[in-house]
């Protein structure tokens, strides 16, 4: 004969089981990118787009790096280069490469929504990119954020009213050696202090020049200080080897 099943029973066991299914019990970060589209009056296919003369002559050069038949793989740097003519990759952008290289429009989204340097909402004149990956945190881009957002009256993910700048924070520029940095559109500028990138905005913003690459006088990655290796001349030919070889 069976045991009678008691209702208490049941409880206890879907209680353990869901006990033991926990694996982690921290919220969910929701992505700031845009995987999904929905048609505006800034971003529908009746807005016609098209590579001016001087890019087209671009595109075709980039083309002609790919058999006819693997056009296709021409794709993202194409996508690039229309996104530096219109500003941003817009539905109508993404579109136009596909007719390019005669691909299913479907081809196109995919690799548009899958790489977040491609742009799927307008963005300012001046699109600021703050690294916050760990090297550059502890060398105080946190601050750097801080100073951005105040200074400009803004948070991460928007862009001022006058349409001059957007920020957002990205994973590892690649200039850990400089850190902390900031990428103005296509350009670096490293070694960032609190006053220095007050000092950066407001000439972006008046449209005097800039000059790329580190502000603390460093030419390149240099040591800030006095050079700590390779101190002496190299050694010459024989050095360590044997006099009998």
């Amino acid at each position: 004969m069976f045991a009678r099943f008691r209702p208490g029973m049941l409880r206890a066991t879907i209680a353990s089981r869901n006990a033991q299914r926990q694996f982690s019990v921290s919220s969910a970060v929701r992505s700031d990118a845009i995987f999904v589209h929905r048609d505006t009056p800034l971003n529908n296919p009746s807005i016609s787009f098209e590579f001016d003369q001087k890019n087209m002559q671009e595109a075709k050069k980039i083309m002609a790096k790919y058999p006819p038949q693997y056009k296709k793989a021409a794709m993202i740097p194409l996508l690039h280069l229309a996104q530096k003519q219109n500003g941003w990759t817009s539905l109508s952008v993404m579109n136009y490469v596909a007719k390019l290289i005669e691909v299913a429009p479907m081809r196109v989204y995919e690799v548009a929504t899958f790489y977040t340097m491609f742009n799927r909402n307008p963005v300012g004149k001046y699109f600021l990119q703050v690294c916050t990956t760990t090297p550059c945190q502890l060398c105080g881009s946190s601050k750097i954020v801080e100073t951005i957002e105040s200074h400009l009256g803004i948070k991460v993910g928007e862009t001022t009213s006058d349409k001059l700048f957007t920020l957002v924070e990205v994973e590892c520029a690649g200039a850990c050696i400089n850190a902390p940095v900031i990428s103005v559109n296509d350009d670096y500028f490293e070694d960032l202090t609190p006053e220095a990138t007050i000092k950066l905005l407001d000439d972006l913003k008046a449209g005097k020049p800039v000059t790329r690459g580190p502000v603390s006088g460093r030419n390149n990655c240099e040591p800030l200080g006095e050079q700590t290796t390779l101190t002496t001349p190299p050694p010459g030919p024989g050095f360590m080897v044997r006099s009998d070889l």
